[in-house]
């Protein structure tokens, strides 16, 4: 049986588009019928499924519950639908109880997801703790969002030299210029010389959209509107190279 590819959304900062980014790999991947979960591992300030206006009925800490007790099954057991092609399996609704997750819980989690799903879609926080890097460990792909920003950059730089010091080679640097479009401090030669490595993709301040509160109440993801490519062909491109990308990364765990 074919196992799906995952990829886990990674900063070093809030506040640089992260979650968003996780939603709209989700809605690039619907529009080409491939079976995503996007799963909500910010156990203490996750927002997927607000972001998509869904109450969900389980949470991360069902599974864990049910991970105690020698009773976790299925992974459909526990996720919430959002269309036809996406899943969610959301973050905890406490962050008192979030905090306490098992690190153990997620590579079963993903080993169950992976027989399901074309494409598991993790988001995280931004920190570097134990049950990030059981994260990092048990996913095909690590994506690193980041911003023009001088804290944002330096801290890339640390954890990129954190990854080859671990001789992690298994991951990619997004730009993301839309999140903060009047910050253009440094250009691209800068900010990849100071990381110390390459910047895979770029996501230009055109696709800063003025209106996101709007698709937000309307729980829309914006990259699932069929016009979507025409109207901003080159956002789009970094999506469909990124998720040919994660096909092609062979499994490293």
């Amino acid at each position: 049986m074919k196992k799906g590819k995952s990829i886990c959304i990674f900063s070093t900062k809030g506040g640089v588009g992260k979650t968003t980014t996780a939603i709209n790999i989700a809605g690039v991947l619907a529009r080409k019928q491939k079976k995503c979960l996007l799963i909500d591992l910010d156990n203490t300030s996750g927002a997927i499924a607000t972001m998509l206006r869904k109450i969900p009925s389980k949470t991360i800490a069902s599974c864990e519950d049910d991970y105690i007790t020698h009773s976790f099954n299925k992974i459909e057991d526990y996720v919430t639908s959002y269309n036809e092609y996406i899943d969610i399996l959301a973050s905890c609704v406490d962050p008192r109880i979030g905090s306490k997750i098992e690190p153990a819980l997620i590579p079963l989690i993903m080993e169950r997801a992976k027989y399901s799903y074309d494409f598991l879609i993790v988001d995280m926080n931004h920190s570097l703790n134990e049950y990030n890097l059981n994260i990092l460990d048990n996913t095909d792909l690590c994506l690193l969002v980041m911003s023009n920003d001088l804290v944002d950059i330096r801290n890339t730089a640390n954890l990129i030299t954190v990854f080859k010091d671990a001789q992690k080679t298994n991951y990619k640097v997004l730009l993301n210029n839309s999140v903060y479009p009047s910050k253009k401090y440094y250009s691209l030669y800068d900010i990849k010389n100071a990381i110390k490595a390459n910047i895979d993709y770029t996501i230009d301040s055109s696709f800063h959209i003025n209106t996101i509160d709007k698709y937000i109440y309307d729980g829309q993801i914006l990259t699932l509107d069929p016009k979507m490519p025409k109207i901003y062909p080159m956002v789009n491109k970094v999506f469909e190279t990124l998720i040919k990308d994660l096909e092609e990364v062979e499994d490293e765990r």
